[in-house]
C-alpha cells in the first residue's frame, strides 16, 4: 500500500560510526528529513482511497514524529489534512494513480497529494478546504509530472515536538 523512506537525523547519525556515515556523504546535508509515501491505484474509489490514506498515515505518523509530546495533536491535524486533500484529489483525478506524500522537516509537516485535473476550487465550493486552510500555515498547488496539479499543505509543528 505504501513505502516509508527515512533519512537519518543528526541525532541518529551520531549513533553510527564514521565509516557508515561516509557511505551516506551525499545526504549528510539533510539535517532531518522524514517522508511517508503512499500510492493508491485506480481501483480505489474516492471514499476508499481517503480511508486507505488515513489508515496508513495513522499507522506511520508516530514514527515520523518520534512520539514527542505534541505528536498526537500534530498527527490528528495531519490526518485531517490528508483526509481532505485525498478526497478532493480522488474525486477529480488526473491519472490512474493517486500519490500522497507526508514530509516532516523538523518545523513543518507537509502533505502533498496529486494529481488533480483542475486547480483547487474556492472553499465555498469545497468546504473541506476551510478545515485545511485552518490547520495549515500555507497551501498551494504546482504542476505535476503527469500534467495535473499536486496540492500541498504545510502544517506547523510546535517547538516542543522538534
Amino acid at each position: 500500500m505504501g513505502r516509508i523512506d527515512v533519512t537519518l537525523s543528526s541525532a541518529e547519525r551520531g549513533l553510527h560510526k564514521a565509516p557508515f556515515l561516509l557511505s551516506l556523504a551525499p545526504w549528510r546535508q539533510l539535517a532531518l528529513s522524514r517522508e511517508i509515501t503512499v500510492c493508491l491505484g485506480p481501483d480505489k474509489a474516492p471514499g476508499v482511497a481517503m480511508e486507505c490514506a488515513v489508515t496508513f498515515a495513522r499507522r506511520t505518523l508516530p514514527m515520523l514524529l518520534e512520539d514527542s509530546p505534541a505528536a498526537q495533536v500534530v498527527s490528528e491535524q495531519v490526518v485531517a489534512v490528508v483526509r481532505e486533500l485525498v478526497d478532493i484529489t480522488a474525486r477529480d483525478r488526473h491519472g490512474a494513480d493517486l500519490l500522497g506524500r507526508i514530509v516532516f522537516d523538523g518545523a513543518h509537516v507537509t502533505v502533498s497529494v496529486g494529481e488533480k485535473r483542475e486547480p483547487l476550487p474556492q472553499p465555498d465550493e469545497e468546504p473541506g478546504l476551510y478545515l485545511v486552510r485552518g490547520l495549515a500555515d500555507d497551501i498551494g498547488q504546482y504542476g505535476g509530472d503527469e500534467g495535473g496539479y499536486v496540492t500541498w499543505a504545510s502544517i506547523p509543528v510546535p517547538a516542543a515536538t522538534r
